[in-house]
């Protein structure tokens, strides 16, 4: 149990990269499926090849935040579909995260990375661990509470509310695209990055279905715990992404044929959506909420 939710803290990181451009750009990015392989494997390359595993780990970041401006060029400059340019791409990134590896997975079980203190010093699956990863995912936390609070901050958050708008007070809303994009997709390739060194190896089909996996944390984190302000939406997605980790491995400890995980995803996202529509749930405020502006984004 604590395993997962190690592993639900790391993924947080990419949850709020995929909150970023789901929530505040209201954007749909399907790059992440891409850009989380493409992270994890220029990190598990450049550790193979012998560079130190925090520039592994960074240079793998930079790389998501190219595929990032990849899908914002497509669709700010090239005027493609935004769903669409994320496909483009993410279908790009599977043939060059093949390149990047030169095979389809790469061990690191006998190479060092930021996990081997942990895993020496037996922190791993203990509390001191979870705390160690939570350390992370609220330092990256309040790093984005930050940002979306400064005048660039502001002007993306006006650009996913109302784009005309704001671009009728001067704001290059192709830029604050372009940037979002590739602060998101950073964050997710950041993710891949620590997720390969956590599991020990990086593999070319690790990033499918991601998006399901973000997407789900940030639905079942905000119906829960809220989203009044950036500050609980951010706390929720953290908080989305363990509970889904903790999902999972309750479902598997049932025996539920592992298999089947991507099924209980969407289970998980769906029930998250409609449960409260119906019964005591409707009473919950945070859910209330919820509902009240999904209604008023419809209409």
């Amino acid at each position: 149990m604590t395993a997962a939710v190690e592993l639900g803290l790391l993924y947080a990181t990419m949850a709020l990269g995929v909150y970023l451009t789901f929530k505040i750009l209201n954007f749909p990015d399907l790059t992440v499926d891409g850009s989380f392989t493409t992270g994890a494997a220029v990190a598990a390359k450049l550790i193979i090849d012998g560079i130190s595993p925090i520039w592994a780990t960074l240079a793998g970041a930079a790389a998501g935040a190219a595929a990032g401006a990849v899908t914002g060029l497509l669709f700010t400059k090239g005027k493609i579909d935004g769903l669409l340019a994320g496909i483009l791409t993410m279908i790009a990134l599977y043939s060059i995260n093949l390149r990047i590896m030169g095979k389809s997975n790469l061990p690191l079980l006998r190479e060092d990375t930021l996990m081997t203190p942990l895993r020496e010093a037996g922190m791993l699956g203990t509390v001191s661990g979870i705390l160690i990863f939570a350390g992370i995912a609220v330092a990256i936390k309040l790093l984005i509470d930050w940002f979306l609070h400064t005048d660039l901050g502001l002007s993306i958050q006006a650009t996913g509310n109302n784009e005309q708008m704001i671009r009728s007070f001067g704001v290059n809303t192709d830029r604050t695209t372009i940037l979002t994009l590739c602060i998101s997709n950073a964050l997710v390739a950041f993710c891949g990055a620590l997720v390969a060194q956590y599991q020990g190896f990086a593999d070319v089909g690790m990033g499918i279905g991601l998006i399901l996996i973000g997407l789900a944390s940030v639905i079942v984190g905000q119906a829960v715990f809220g989203s009044r302000t950036i500050f609980i939406s951010t706390i929720a997605v953290i908080l989305g992404a363990v509970i889904y980790r903790l999902v999972i491995f309750f479902a598997l400890s049932v025996g539920l044929n592992p298999n089947d995980m991507k099924l209980i995803s969407a289970v998980l996202v769906i029930a998250a959506l409609l449960l409260p529509r119906w019964g005591f749930l409707k009473k919950i405020p945070s859910l209330r909420k919820l509902r009240t502006t999904a209604a008023v984004r419809a209409s």
